[in-house]
């Protein structure tokens, strides 16, 4: 097996985060239930848009948060996903690479806009997200760059592509180009609400053996398994899987592999600002120590400082330096 040239190779929704400060009033006013996400068309996205407030705009999508995360840490990483050949595609491709990921995915010509995320923000850190996933959802299998995916140590998936048939067989693909390489597959379960719409084709997926990192949530894990309680859902899950890890909000994070179980607390923070990206970042701690030969434990750390880090501030990227952070704490 030839050295990885990447780390961390991720498939995921290419969509700007249009972020912006709002108060309660604002969201009954509009008719949106805090804390909820929502799929919206073109229409209301443009709609919606007019309405905010003074905005940030920056490339997101949750796997393509994780490789800036991984990039931040100092690893090498690298992202696929769909734009348009618009402005906001231009945006997100400018500001992922700025962020040292390699993203050389052609733009499609279909004619559909890149994607967006348009995200309310209020005082007690709630945001309460409307998405409109546009390109995104246009993958095409023959977008993959196959000596790419092979060159990667980890290729990581996020569930929310796996909604629409073009870009689940691009990832289908993409998963047996990688485990012919021999190298690692990581999946993230995304949000309970893709577990109801996909859980056979989940377990389907996991039982197969094409999995060897799996991510998910208290709930997403309860949703996968079909259990009402955290406990029989970890242990129906574990040993299905090579690794599994279940992050729990303030409770911190869990490991499994085989007879290994470690768990980890929240990392300590002065104040929540924005939850935005938490999962998110979580993932590219934790996958950058196992990049990087480190510990369970380690790795679960590393994912704690880095999820800390970017639910102090607005947004879904670290603005502080992620590497000296994990230095500073693990050494």
């Amino acid at each position: 097996m030839t050295e990885p040239s990447l780390d961390v190779l991720a498939i995921g929704n290419a969509i700007v985060d249009v972020i912006a400060a709002t108060d309660d009033a604002f969201l009954e006013a509009e008719g949106l239930a805090k804390g909820s996400m929502r799929l919206i068309d073109a229409a209301e996205a443009t709609r919606l848009y007019g309405r905010m407030g003074q905005a940030r705009e920056t490339s997101g999508g949750s796997a393509a948060n994780t490789v800036a995360g991984i990039a931040a840490l100092g690893l090498r990483a690298g992202f696929i996903g769909q734009v348009a050949g618009d402005q906001l595609g231009e945006i997100f491709r400018h500001d992922i690479t700025g962020l040292g990921v390699t993203f050389t995915t052609p733009v499609s010509h279909g004619g559909v806009p890149t994607a967006r995320c348009l995200i309310l923000v209020t005082p007690d850190a709630q945001r309460t997200m409307n998405t409109f996933l546009g390109a995104s959802q246009h993958l095409p299998a023959a977008a993959l760059d196959a000596d790419q995916i092979k060159s990667a140590a980890i290729l990581y998936l996020e569930g929310y592509l796996w909604d629409p048939e073009e870009p689940r067989w691009a990832m289908i693909k993409a998963i047996d180009i990688a485990r012919n390489a021999g190298r690692k597959v990581a999946f993230t379960l995304s949000d309970s609400f893709c577990i109801a719409r996909h859980r056979d084709g989940f377990n389907q997926l996991i039982d197969s053996g094409k999995i060897d990192i799996l991510f998910a949530n208290e709930e997403e894990i309860k949703a996968l398994a079909g259990e009402e309680d955290f406990g029989p859902a970890v242990a129906a899950t574990t040993g299905r899987v090579e690794t599994l890890v279940v992050t729990r909000s303030e409770k911190g994070a869990m490991a499994l592999r085989g007879r290994e179980r470690v768990a980890v607390p929240a990392e300590p923070i002065a104040k929540v600002v924005d939850t935005t990206g938490a999962g998110d970042l979580f993932a590219a701690g934790f996958l950058a120590g196992q990049a990087q030969g480190r510990t369970l434990e380690e790795s679960l750390r590393m994912g704690a400082i880095a999820a800390a880090e970017v639910i102090s501030h607005y947004g879904a990227r670290p603005e502080a330096g992620l590497k000296a952070l994990v230095a500073e704490k693990l050494g």
